[in-house]
Formats: structure tokens, sequence, C-alpha cells
């Protein structure tokens, strides 16, 4: 039903800053979360961050760690998810994903509670 595009991962030293993009395409529903969820190396996927929305109104979670660092904003008429970037560590090194779930109006910080994900973008961060 929704595909889920990311981009914008790519190469950046430790204190840099990235902006990831996921595009979402054949979505028509109005409420909606969406999150970004990473897998380091040898790690497991963790949450990220999540923007919920219900029509005019909008709820977003950082997860721990990054919060004070990363930063969601929406383009709706774009229906682009952006996820912000900055301070950047080596431990940020992963693969970044993200996620949608159809008609979820609150964060969720569980990838069960996710209908739709992306193929994923490599972010590399180096010391």
């Amino acid at each position: 039903q929704v595909r889920l595009i990311e981009s914008g991962g790519g190469l950046v030293q430790a204190g840099g800053s990235l902006r990831l993009s996921c595009d979402a395409s054949g979505r028509t529903e109005t409420k909606y979360t969406m999150a970004w969820f990473r897998q380091g190396p040898g790690k497991e996927r963790e949450f990220v961050a999540a923007l919920s929305w219900a029509g005019v109104t909008g709820i977003t979670h950082i997860g721990d760690g990054m919060r004070g660092r990363f930063t969601l904003s929406r383009d709706s008429f774009k229906q682009t998810l952006y996820l912000q970037m900055t301070s950047l560590r080596p431990e940020d090194t992963a693969i970044y994903y993200c996620a949608a779930a159809t008609f979820r109006i609150t964060p969720s910080t569980l990838q069960r509670d996710y209908d739709n994900w992306g193929q994923g973008t490599q972010v590399t961060i180096s010391s």
C-alpha cells in the first residue's frame, strides 16, 4: 500500500550533520505514524524517532541518546519525513530504516507496531 524510500545517507565525520529523507508514496491515510529505526553493525535494530499525525497536529518522540541531536520534520505536501542529525558520533553508524504505521496516531518505539518498511540507507560516521 505504502512504499517507503530512504535517502540521504552517506559518510560524514564525527561532529558533522546529515539529513535523511523518507519518501512515502501511495499513502492515502490522514492518520499515521512514521518513524526511523537504525541497526548498527553487530547490533539490534533500535528506535530512533517517530512522528505521528492526526489531521492537523503531530506528536514527536526522539529516542534516548538522540534527543537534542536529532530532529524530525515532515513535509506533508511531498509526503516526506526528514531526520536531521547533528553532532554525529561514530556510534551513530548504522543502516537507517524508515517505517510507517497506518492509522496509528501516537509514536511507538516498537518495531511490531509498524507495517511498512523501507530498504534502509547507510550512515557511516568516521572518527
